[in-house]
Parts: C-alpha cells; structure tokens; sequence
C-alpha cells in the first residue's frame, strides 16, 4: 500500500481571532483544532505529520512534542501556503508516496473525506487530486474553474477572482494530495505573482497542468465542512457542528440524550450503552460513564486533571441526581446513587457518598 504524509499548515497568527494563543490549538468540544485535523489523518492511514509552525511555535511544539509522527517545520516569515509547504522540502525529499496538504484550522474535516481523496487520487493516476465543495456563499474561497467537459482548469483565489468567478460556487477548502516528486519539482517554479504577493500552493495546481499533467477535482467535502476557523463566531458555530456529530454518534451507540440542544458532552467523553443523559448536563474532559447510568439534569463535570486518560470515571448502574458536580479526578463503583445537588471530589468508596450539598 501507498504510503501518505501529511504537511498540515498551521503557522499563521489569525489577527481576528485576537488571541495570544496559536490559532490552531484553540478548543473545539474539548479538543485543539489541530487535534482533530491530527486525528483525522491519523484515521485515514497517515503515517507522518509535518506540522508547519510560526505564531505560538512553542505553544504547539509544547503540546504534540511527543507525539512520535509529528514533525514540527517552522516557516518564520508566513509567505503563503506555498511557501509553507517549501519550507518542508528536505523532509519530503527522496519520499516517493503521496503528500497530503491540509489546513490545521479545519477541525471539520473528516477521515472519510480523506479515505475518498487518496482514492480517487490513485484511482485516477493524477498528479494532483482536490476535494471540492459547493458553498450557497463561496465568499473569501478561491474558485473552482472547470471546463465545458468537468475537467478543473485552475483555482482562482477570492481577491483575484474576476465578477464572473464570483459567481463560481464551488471551492477550494484546502485538501490536496500531491504525487510528493511531482509536488517537489513544481515548487521551484511558483512565483509570487498575485495581488498578496504570495506563493500560492493552487498555482502548483496550474504549472501541473500546464506541464501536461493529470489533475482531478472531487466534490467530496460538505458545505458544512469546508468551514475554516478564522474568527470567534466561526469557532462557535463549528463547535456547534461538531457537538451534534458527538451526539448522534453517541445515540446511534445506544446512549439517550433527551434534550441535545440543553446538552455539551465533550468529545474525550465515553458512554456506555443505554446511559440516560438528562437536559443541561454539561460533561468536560475525558470523562468516562458506564452501562445503564443516569446523569441527572443540571449535572457538571469539570477536567481537573490536563492529560488523565479518564479524569472521571463512572460505573455502571450509577444515578447521578442532577445539579450534581464532579470535580476530577473522580471514581463512582458501579451501582451508587448520588444524592441531588452533590459537590464531589475524589473518591467515592463503596458504601460512602462523599458529597456536599450545595
């Protein structure tokens, strides 16, 4: 089988954000932007990630240094997303399998997503294979551009669009997959030439085909994932999108959730099956919850404990009478029932409720 690298950009500074924190390790339901892109790859079969840094460098390294099939590329000066992915030159040089190049701030992106672009990329032979995505408003995307026959011509960034490619739906989201030579050698000829005066990666797209090499374009992303985060709302509305997808794969487990939308559940969060999840429960961190339990409304856990594989962990046949918080690291053995309005800490020992009314 082929093997997959993935060059994930994530060194710009975001000034919308107005943040002192790196763009991508900002939270959604509970886990880094960047996590998720991580997690995604990590899924699909990608065997090493280059992660391009430069605004909060240290924050990230800090983060994922362990992490074994990570390797940090800082780009100082941020150039554009061509120039990121020279910086990666010497740590993809003489790699003969496929490079993938996705953005960081895309924490919607799914495994299945990517599954579907290495395939199509193998399938087809192509130089380079994007995952496309129509949008009802394209604005800030760079367009699409296809012939008469459905053959993709070029990308068209946003500011460089003309009133007709305005009016192109479909967009680019940021999902390459490069034949990783191919990708080397048409680095060296992309220039600045645009009204940012950046190198764009999307012109690596045109020297291909102006080579007369194959590209292909596939509409695999849903509008709903194509969402970059580069503002407070977007974060929101993508942590939003994100907490149903926990949900319904929670419910679809055999967890009741009876009120989703008066209901967070972090995505570390694990729920045995027929768990009852009652409305305005709010569980955060790695939170583990037997069989047969129920978590009263109005329940809070909180994550005391950074990097605990399960902060909280509770067994089955538990009640947790609502308005109750957890405060981690907490243990439940299997069968307690805890009283309403209880403030617990610790651990709670068979034949004792360690609680404090509120």
């Amino acid at each position: 089988m082929v093997e997959v690298a993935a060059v994930i950009l994530a060194a710009g500074q975001s000034t919308r954000m107005n943040t002192r924190t790196a763009k991508v390790l900002h939270e959604v339901c509970g886990r880094p932007m960047l996590e998720w892109v991580l997690t995604a790859c990590r899924d699909a079969g990608v065997t090493k990630h280059y992660v391009v840094v430069g605004y909060g460098k240290d924050q990230i390294v800090a983060r994922y240094g362990k992490d074994g099939d990570v390797v940090f590329v800082e780009q100082a000066q941020q150039r554009g997303t061509g120039h990121a992915v020279m910086c990666c030159r010497e740590h993809l040089s003489g790699f003969s399998g496929l490079t993938l190049v996705l953005c960081g701030d895309a924490p919607l992106i799914r495994t299945e997503t990517i599954k579907i672009l290495i395939e199509k990329h193998l399938q087809d032979k192509s130089a380079v294979t994007l995952a496309t995505a129509v949008m009802h408003n394209p604005t800030g995307y760079g367009r699409i551009v296809r012939d008469g026959y459905g053959n993709i011509q070029g990308i068209v960034e946003h500011n460089d669009c003309n009133s007709a490619q305005l009016e192109i739906s479909e967009i680019n989201p940021g999902y390459f997959c490069f034949n990783t030579p191919l990708l080397l050698e048409t680095l060296d000829k992309i220039t600045p030439n645009n009204k940012k005066n950046e190198y764009y990666l999307t012109d690596a797209l045109h020297i291909l085909l102006a080579d007369g090499h194959k590209a292909t374009a596939v509409t695999a992303v849903a509008e709903q994932d194509a969402m970059g985060v580069n503002n407070r709302r977007q974060l929101s509305e993508a942590g939003k999108i994100m907490q149903c997808r926990i949900q319904d794969k929670l419910m679809t487990e055999g967890v009741t959730i009876v009120d989703p939308l008066n209901t967070w559940i972090d995505a570390r969060a694990r729920i045995g099956q027929d768990t009852v999840i009652e409305p305005f429960t709010y569980l955060h961190g790695p939170v583990k919850i037997g069989a047969n339990c129920r978590i009263g409304a109005g329940c809070v856990t909180t994550d005391a404990v950074a990097g605990a594989a399960a902060a909280i962990a509770i067994g089955d046949g538990v009640c947790v009478g609502p308005g109750s918080v957890l405060n981690a690291p907490v243990t439940i053995p299997n069968g307690k029932t805890i009283i309403p309005g209880s403030v617990i800490g610790g651990t709670a020992e068979d034949g004792k409720e360690e609680a404090i009314h509120a």
